[in-house]
């Protein structure tokens, strides 16, 4: 276990431990009963999950190589639509300025050491990041895609699992994700005549010759 802080008093910001506090506490307790190596596990998936998230970018580029260019004008933007999201969120997250749970429960059983204070709660980065690349992918490919939501779902469970997150931060960040890149997505996709003239230029064997 890794000891939580409390939040002087004078400090506190906004609690958000009445909305879902006791389906935290109860989680978390979940984890402090969980093998040690789940704990592992979890853990790492949690801090370094979003490399996935890349890698089935790059997986999206490889196949949108034979694909029209809508497909391929989909896959690039779905790096910027996750940076997109990240910003929006981080804008809520200072208007909000929730207290993590970490330090508003003190006591309760974390996996992940506890976020300095003014590192605010509400909504889940990780979990907005996660689940805006996996729509922008939805749209671009299906089979990613659907790899791409089981995987954003994992990141948001594991971000309550360790203690990080409220289960309120974790599906707000993950409707405001699906939010943002929705249309973004739908949009990115009338540059598909941009991507036909750079197919036919330097750029060619990068972007592909597109669909036969």
């Amino acid at each position: 276990m890794i000891p939580n802080v409390p939040l002087p008093a004078d400090l506190l910001a906004y609690d958000g431990s009445g909305i879902d506090g006791g389906l935290y506490t109860r989680v978390t307790g979940w984890a402090e009963s969980a093998p040690h190596w789940f704990e592992q596990l979890t853990r790492a998936w949690s801090a370094y999950g979003m490399a996935v998230f890349a890698l089935l970018m790059l997986w999206a580029w490889w196949r949108a190589r034979a694909a029209d260019s809508a497909v391929m004008a989909r896959v690039l933007a779905s790096p910027l639509i996750v940076v997109a999201a990240y910003l929006v969120n981080s804008v809520l997250k200072s208007l909000v300025e929730e207290v993590r749970p970490c330090r508003q429960l003190p006591g309760s059983f974390v996996v992940e050491s506890c976020a300095p204070v003014g590192d605010w709660s509400f909504p889940s980065n990780h979990t907005v990041a996660a689940f805006s690349a996996a729509a922008a992918l939805w749209y671009a490919d299906r089979r990613i895609g659907w790899v791409a939501l089981l995987a954003a779902v994992l990141m948001g469970a594991s971000r309550v699992w360790v203690g990080a997150h409220y289960p309120h931060d974790v599906l707000a960040a993950a409707l405001l994700g699906v939010l943002v890149a929705v249309p973004l997505a739908l949009l990115a996709g009338r540059a598909a005549p941009l991507v036909d003239r750079l197919r036919t230029g330097p750029l060619g064997p990068v972007l592909g010759a597109g669909a036969v």
